[in-house]
């Protein structure tokens, strides 16, 4: 685990939130820093994606970041077994 300089404030997090549940497919982390309206720092920017990852929000693949947390239990499965969550 890394060690963490710099704790995102809940309003980073809520925008960081709202540009991955406006986008249809998974986005790269450069694109999601250039979509966001405020600069983030990318360790910044990494430790909001592993928080929405843990909690089941967003899954992280080669692709990118895909937001899921609104499919079905059963879109979520599918989505595991076709996309390397790796």
């Amino acid at each position: 685990m890394q060690e963490v300089l710099h704790y995102p404030r809940l309003d980073t997090v809520l925008m960081v939130e709202s540009a991955l549940k406006d986008t249809d497919l998974a986005i790269s982390k450069n694109e999601l820093l250039r979509r966001l309206p405020k600069q983030v720092m990318r360790p910044t920017l990494n430790v909001i994606i592993d928080y929405l990852e843990e909690k089941g929000l967003v899954m992280v693949g080669e692709k990118g970041v895909l937001w899921v947390h609104n499919e079905s239990p059963k879109m979520r499965k599918l989505l595991e077994e076709s996309v390397d969550a790796s």
